[in-house]
């Protein structure tokens, strides 16, 4: 830790045109990877962890158990949740807190709705999925190739 304010941490990190981080990028495969300055302020910490999401505000709603609302533009909650919750859920695992991302459009306790009716609709996909499953025809029949027939002209010449 510095306590240097010529320091900047990122950009140590980062290094001259990227090199450094373009080392770590080539270790882990080609992963991509965003570096974000730690904060005593857990406010700010959140916001930068959801970066590159435009955060509008967050709201400690219970610091005993860590638990933390974030207000995002309606055109940024996307970014901000990620593929699959990736971006939030890193976030939570970075800053030890577990955050409730809100767009500013959807009205109070929507959100939570809407995590909700997913959560019953999924059990529900599954058990469509395996009633397709047992009416559809099992694998072997679906890929066995077609048997070859022989033509008239195929059957005269071999006689």
């Amino acid at each position: 830790v510095s306590r240097d304010s010529h320091i900047d941490p990122v950009g140590s990190l980062v290094g001259q045109r990227g090199v450094r981080v373009s080392t770590v990028m080539s270790e882990l495969g080609g992963e991509k990877i965003d570096i974000i300055e730690w904060s005593p302020n857990t406010k700010q910490f959140i916001e930068d962890a959801l970066s590159p999401a435009r955060v509008l505000s967050v709201l400690i709603t219970n610091e005993e158990e860590k638990q933390a609302k974030v207000d995002v533009a309606a055109d940024q909650q996307s970014l901000a949740i990620g593929r699959g919750g990736q971006n939030v859920r890193l976030a939570a695992k970075l800053t030890g807190w577990r955050i409730d991302i809100q767009s500013s459009g959807t009205p109070e306790g929507a959100g939570e709705k809407a995590e909700a009716e997913v959560k019953t609709e999924a059990p529900k996909e599954d058990n469509e999925i395996k009633k397709k499953d047992e009416t559809e025809k099992p694998a072997e029949e679906i890929k066995k190739p077609p048997e070859e027939k022989e033509t008239p002209e195929e059957t005269k010449e071999t006689k």
